[in-house]
């Protein structure tokens, strides 16, 4: 029986730092694309602007609308040193956090002048805090004093925060919720969208909150119960119908990013939308069958990451890897303000 170390080291890559793409490029969809044929085992290189050539002619592109809140907050202990506290989620009346710093029961933790938090619990690198403030006012109050989190790996990344705000979110952004943006509809532009309606293929849109299991490293429990981190997610009903019926009558679904596709496969049963809304722990790898999704469009994730185990379920990991060798020769930019990849 595989170890964890020895699946991890499956997914595992060399890549030059200087590949990790720390800014989007201008416009959106100017990014480029690498395409994989799987039917025919043959790759293309092309831009992303030219993604309609590609798409089946009858699909169903499917996005994420879920939008980022600035959920990182620098607060102040009474010693004066700082804590940086990643939002997670609400418990009641206290929040979630991933917390930096030394910190025990009891620690008030200034935010503003007006604002601040008292520790009432701390595992781990996570934290329970209970605010001096009605819990309903905290997404205001992010939104006026937080900061939107980038993944570890882009930690130096110059963007500052009205930057941020606007390029590390979907132009179709909507429901407030994510701790990270879904990167693989980063490339696309109104005008894109659009040119893919225009074409004939049609354009839906679900909801999953991309919460803390997209910087977290995967954990040996993970690997062993086969579940990762849950995540909120939702299809009106409107739009669930639609895509059953797309499903039924034999149009290729063709997912936006892995947040997209553990949506679509959590919701589905037997080619139909039947739980449009619920948490999902679904770990995808390379021996899971797709059920729903057909096609799908993908950034390049980081080694040794559920997301990179997630997409081997289309490719295999054999031939996951090759692509990526082949991304990599070719100098293509990598992980969230990357380039993309479609998968047929």
């Amino acid at each position: 029986m595989a170890t964890f170390e020895s699946i991890l080291a499956a997914y595992d890559y060399r890549f030059p730092e200087a590949l990790i793409a720390k800014e989007p490029v201008s416009p959106r969809d100017s990014a480029r694309l690498l395409v994989y044929d799987r039917k025919n085992d043959q790759v293309v290189f092309s831009s992303f602007a030219s993604i309609g050539d590609f798409l089946p002619k009858d699909c169903v592109v499917v996005f994420n609308k879920t939008k980022v809140i600035p959920a990182k907050m620098t607060l102040k202990k009474y010693t004066g040193g700082l804590i940086s506290a990643l939002y997670l989620e609400t418990v009641g009346g206290a929040i979630r956090v991933l917390a930096s710093g030394s910190l025990k029961q009891g620690d008030i933790l200034r935010w503003t002048k007006d604002l601040s938090f008292e520790v009432k619990h701390r595992h781990g690198t996570q934290a329970i805090l209970t605010p001096s403030f009605p819990i309903e006012e905290l997404l205001s109050n992010l939104l006026l004093h937080g900061e939107t989190p980038l993944p570890p790996y882009m930690k130096d990344s110059p963007l500052q925060e009205t930057r941020r705000r606007s390029e590390y979110q979907t132009v179709f952004a909507l429901d407030q919720g994510s701790v990270a943006a879904p990167t693989a509809g980063l490339h696309f532009t109104e005008e894109l969208i659009k040119k893919i309606i225009q074409s004939g293929r049609s354009v839906e849109y679900i909801t999953l909150h991309v919460g803390l299991g997209t910087f977290a490293p995967l954990t040996k429990d993970q690997v062993e119960k086969g579940v990762l981190h849950e995540e909120f997610y939702s299809i009106d009903a409107e739009t669930a119908e639609r895509l059953s019926e797309a499903k039924k009558i034999g149009r290729p679904i063709v997912a936006v990013g892995t947040t997209t596709i553990r949506t679509l496969e959590s919701a589905s049963y037997k080619g139909e939308i039947t739980r449009p809304k619920g948490q999902t722990k679904l770990f995808i790898t390379e021996t899971y069958k797709p059920h729903f999704v057909d096609a799908l469009i993908t950034n390049f994730h980081v080694p040794k990451s559920s997301l990179l185990m997630l997409v081997s379920a289309f490719t295999g990991r054999k031939k996951l890897l090759e692509l990526y060798e082949k991304a990599i020769g070719e100098k293509m930019r990598l992980f969230s303000f990357g380039d993309g990849m479609l998968i047929l």
